[in-house]
């Protein structure tokens, strides 16, 4: 699911994971990905549809990983497959969309501010297609507190460095 509103139920989840996440890689199936630095202060939440989440209750933001491989949008454009993660939001104001150098491979970088269930939101986005997998990583945070907690979802998100399974293996995929 890339449904974004989902993010603000991120303050009130419960931890449970089902992916294996230990000093910042993540693994799933045959696919490893490892990322920047988690921040001290986020703390692990569960998200429906995120194989990482975030809490970061310092700035008042949610922060959200998520990749899925060999699905039928991995040929969308990567305007498209961030419009999806910003479904539900109104009143939308884009501040910055750009393409930009990503783990080897370019990534939609978009930064806007929006309306959330008529609640003003920040949001950092960068959307990555690498090796048939889409790459979701979402900062969402109140506009007051967006620039004091942005730099760590930087580090976090251009950390990324995915490892893609060898030429014949299977790929992470969604159920």
């Amino acid at each position: 699911m890339r449904r974004l509103p989902l993010l603000l139920a991120l303050a009130a989840a419960a931890c449970g994971h089902a992916e294996a996440f230990e000093d910042g890689v993540l693994h799933k199936g045959d696919l490893t990905v490892r990322l920047g630095p988690v921040p001290a202060q986020w703390r692990r939440v569960s998200l429906e549809g995120a194989d990482l989440a975030f809490r970061d209750d310092a700035h008042a933001a949610s922060a959200m990983f998520d990749v899925h491989c060999d699905r039928r949008d991995g040929d969308a454009p990567l305007s498209a497959l961030t419009a999806q993660l910003i479904m539900g939001t109104t009143q939308r104001d884009f501040e910055n969309q750009q393409v930009v150098p990503f783990d080897e491979r370019e990534a939609l970088h978009t930064t806007l501010r929006a309306k959330l269930d008529g609640v003003p939101m920040q949001y950092d986005i960068y959307v990555m297609k690498k090796d048939g997998c889409v790459y979701d990583l979402v900062y969402v945070a109140l506009p007051d507190s967006f620039s004091a907690g942005a730099p760590d979802f930087e580090r976090f998100a251009r950390g990324l460095h995915a490892a893609s399974p060898p030429v014949g293996a299977g790929r992470a995929s969604d159920p």
